[in-house]
């Protein structure tokens, strides 16, 4: 398991670092307030987003191997650790400190992973799934991600709508994991044309397309803090729901559900903790792409 472990930490940081590029990206363009496609077009004259779309495309590799060489339901939830990631990595460009309260929320969301994954205990790697798994996750992944999108076109700007686009984010990105897996199965087994021939290839790229729009819509319609932590906890929560129903992995359950759950809180209070830190609220508006280190977090003693 160290191989797809590896690589999944890979993405996650990359991950980490495209989320704080174009965070700085999306608040230097026009806003709107609904759907617009023109964002893309606004955002491709920006040199901080084309780098941060380079740390996408090595996340993708990245993942794509984590995928190809280990479960769905180990890779995903190593994807929570991007939070805490994208504020260090924001207070380093900041050329800040994390205080001491932010270190701890820190160290609380790594704890709270390895309590989960340990008394989970993932295993299990089908190389294949019959259509009769992909359709009802396929038909309840589409009506979320639906659902969502409207009840965020419905919201002013701000927490909410930000949170339901981060959401819709998370659930496309789990899919795009989920489809990913079999590509990249379907191209070691039997090769590139099969790759391209393949329906689950063109149905990840097409989440990964979806997952993106809705990722710079989340940025753009409110606070990193709301968007960043929908996106993490909801694609581990789906990509585990996932690995189970479509791709039969294996987690512990009985008395092991215990060490689970607390693992999950504590990982739910780190984010918590980290989403009030003053990096997080300088990072949320405008006024934080001028403020200096000292504005974003207080120096650690």
């Amino acid at each position: 398991m160290l191989l797809p472990v590896l690589f999944a930490l890979g993405a996650a940081l990359s991950n980490a670092l495209a989320t704080v590029l174009q965070r700085k990206a999306a608040l230097t363009v026009p806003k709107s307030e609904g759907l617009r496609v023109g964002l893309i077009v606004d955002l491709l004259r920006r040199p901080v987003w084309l780098v941060g779309i380079v740390a996408v495309i090595t996340a993708g590799v990245c993942q794509a191997v984590a995928l190809a060489t280990g479960p769905i339901t180990i890779v995903q939830p190593l994807f929570v650790l991007e939070l805490p990631l994208a504020l260090v990595i924001a207070t380093a460009l900041l050329q800040g400190r994390l205080s001491c309260a932010g270190w701890a929320a820190v160290g609380t969301v790594v704890a709270g992973l390895a309590v989960v994954l340990f008394a989970a205990s993932p295993a299990g790697n089908r190389t294949q799934v019959p259509m009769t798994h992909w359709i009802p996750a396929l038909a309840g992944c589409v009506a979320a991600i639906a659902a969502l999108v409207v009840a965020a076109l419905r919201r002013p700007e701000g927490r909410g709508r930000a949170a339901c686009f981060g959401l819709a984010t998370a659930i496309s990105y789990a899919m795009t994991a989920a489809l990913m897996k079999t590509s990249m199965h379907t191209l070691d087994d039997r090769g590139v044309t099969a790759f391209f021939t393949t329906w689950q290839t063109y149905g990840f790229a097409l989440f990964g397309v979806c997952a993106l729009f809705f990722l710079e819509n989340a940025m753009q319609s409110g606070p990193l803090v709301a968007s960043q932590p929908a996106l993490t906890l909801g694609d581990a929560c789906v990509s585990l729901a996932l690995g189970v129903t479509v791709y039969a992995e294996y987690v512990r359950t009985g008395w092991w559900l215990v060490p689970q759950l607390l693992g999950a809180a504590l990982i739910a209070a780190g984010v918590l903790a980290l989403s009030r830190l003053p990096l997080a609220r300088a990072l949320a508006s405008e006024d934080g792409e001028k403020g200096t280190a000292a504005d974003a977090e207080s120096p650690a003693p």
